[in-house]
């Protein structure tokens, strides 16, 4: 079992909040962290709405489920049945006592109609992704906060991370040695999700194009959104590959990393890039494997991005600086991968890169962005294959990948 570093973030919510929800996609560990919880509680119940039974009777009444609860009251699945929302919110109205719901989705039903406006004020949302690096590794990473508050990152490299690309971070596929077995795995998680658990959240006419969606996605990982090109290749309007998209997202099988807006009036591209949640997944979809990677390396650049993407996504659930993510392109075509800032506007930029070495140039991405966001720049991070850190600059470090997790 992995402890989860979201944990104490979700305990302290269920101090002071009567709901909490855990969201995350399926197999990413949601039911094993709430479980955790639940057993320091004295009187806490488990209902899963995958038990038919239990959802049968959810669905029939969902007043009367909510009000035969009692003690802490989890409730997992909680998008199979989003008409015991507005039960929950009726009960936690008539009292308001803190850490009476701890409930998981597999899809982020706060995205779904009629449902965002149920809790607003009740419930305290946690987003679990699969394990990051740190998780799998068995500790805290606090790279965010450290290049937040203006620190450089430490820690030497030399390890090989294309066993960790493939590997992905999916519990299940993890303890899976054998690439066959992973591929397996993945297979069978794709098709379960087009299949069946898609259909919790919304009518889908054609479940073959939403795969193939999440393949060319998974093709282009990293790459900015170009709606037009992507419902060309898939053959469908672009208001219904719009659609598709969004429900990967709600699914938490991609996310979207928006574009850097500067304060200071620059003119930047707009367009977000899109990402692959887990770099497992991404390489099952297009059939790359270790082997095939070393032969190849023209797809790693993408890939790594997206793999620092995740891993940066999962740090801000803990991470006290709670900044947002981006990417920064200038119309001039100067681009940094990721960007971070946080509530006081302070910016970071982070460029990956598929390379052992570094040089003065691969910083002029990072120095652009330094210019654009003047005194609110912190500093620039290059992280890439290589076994050391390296200064070039006041505020500009080349860094092992493994920085992120050092």
């Amino acid at each position: 079992m992995f402890e989860r570093h979201l944990q104490p973030a979700i305990e302290a919510a269920l101090a002071d909040t009567p709901a909490t929800m855990v969201v995350g996609a399926r197999q990413a560990g949601k039911t094993t962290l709430v479980r955790a919880v639940a057993a320091s509680e004295a009187e806490a119940s488990y209902h899963s709405l995958d038990d038919e039974d239990v959802l049968e009777a959810a669905i029939a009444d969902p007043m009367g489920f909510v009000a035969g609860l009692r003690g802490l009251a989890v409730i997992d699945e909680i998008q199979k049945a989003p008409r015991l929302l507005p039960a929950i919110k009726a009960s936690i109205d008539r009292d308001r006592q803190p850490g009476r719901f701890l409930l998981t989705g597999s899809a982020n039903v706060l995205a779904l109609p009629k449902v965002s406006e149920s809790l607003a004020g009740r419930l305290e949302v946690a987003t679990l992704w699969p394990l990051s690096q740190g998780e799998l590794r068995r500790h805290r990473e606090g790279f965010v906060d450290l290049v937040m508050r203006g620190d450089r990152p430490a820690g030497h490299g030399g390890e090989d991370l294309l066993p960790s690309l493939v590997q992905g971070g999916y519990p299940e596929a993890s303890t899976r040695l054998r690439p066959d077995r992973r591929r397996a795995f993945f297979d069978a998680y794709v098709t379960t999700l087009v299949t069946r658990d898609v259909r919790d959240v919304a009518a889908i006419e054609d479940p073959g194009a939403l795969r193939r969606l999440l393949q060319l996605c998974a093709a282009r990982t990293g790459a900015t959104v170009n709606h037009a090109e992507l419902g060309r290749t898939l053959g469908v309007p672009v208001s219904t590959l719009k659609r598709y998209l969004a429900l990967l997202e709600t699914l938490f099988l991609v996310h979207h990393v928006p574009a850097w807006a500067s304060s200071r009036g620059k003119r930047l591209a707009k367009a977000a890039k899109l990402h692959v949640a887990d770099t497992g997944l991404a390489t099952a979809l297009v059939g790359l494997g270790e082997a095939a990677l070393r032969l190849d390396r023209s797809p790693l650049g993408p890939l790594l991005e997206s793999f620092v993407a995740a891993e940066l996504r999962k740090q801000l659930g803990w991470a006290e600086s709670r900044p947002g993510l981006f990417h920064f392109r200038s119309h001039a075509g100067a681009e940094v991968d990721l960007v971070l800032e946080d509530g006081r506007g302070r910016v970071v930029g982070i460029e990956v890169k598929a390379s052992a070495t570094a040089a003065a140039s691969d910083f002029n991405g990072l120095r652009a962005l330094a210019e654009v966001a003047g005194k609110s720049f912190v500093q620039g991070i290059l992280l890439h294959l290589g076994t050391r850190p390296v200064s070039f600059g006041p505020a500009l470090t080349a860094c092992p990948m493994a920085a992120l997790w050092a």
